[in-house]
């Protein structure tokens, strides 16, 4: 279970992460579209779990691939949001989110 101080911190990355993806890192990506759609923190606030969902979705292994090789200018911009409002930067591990994909395989199958 995730404390408050998790949640909230959590929550300031996402929309960071957010932020960072659109502006920041368009030219890494380009014609991708990469919005982080969970993070989880480590208890002690130094990792942040990043789930992300990546558009369009054939190219997804290449893309988190290219975002885990960039984490830490990635993280440098990171940083530079949220360096006054907590007392360290966590480290960033992504992962792809697969959730929408298993959903419309659902989806799918029970309309087959």
């Amino acid at each position: 279970m995730e404390s408050t101080r998790q949640k909230k911190v959590g929550r300031l990355v996402q929309k960071e992460l957010a932020e960072i993806f659109r502006i920041e890192t368009r030219n890494m990506f380009r014609g991708n579209m990469i919005t982080p759609t969970v993070v989880r923190m480590s208890p002690d606030l130094m990792l942040a779990k990043v789930y992300l969902s990546i558009f369009p979705s054939e190219k997804q292994d290449e893309v988190i691939e290219t975002v885990n090789s960039t984490s830490g200018e990635i993280r440098y911009y990171l940083g530079k949001k949220i360096g006054k409002q907590v007392k360290s930067i966590p480290e960033l591990a992504f992962f792809i989110d697969d959730s929408l994909d298993y959903a419309e395989r659902i989806d799918n199958l029970l309309n087959s």
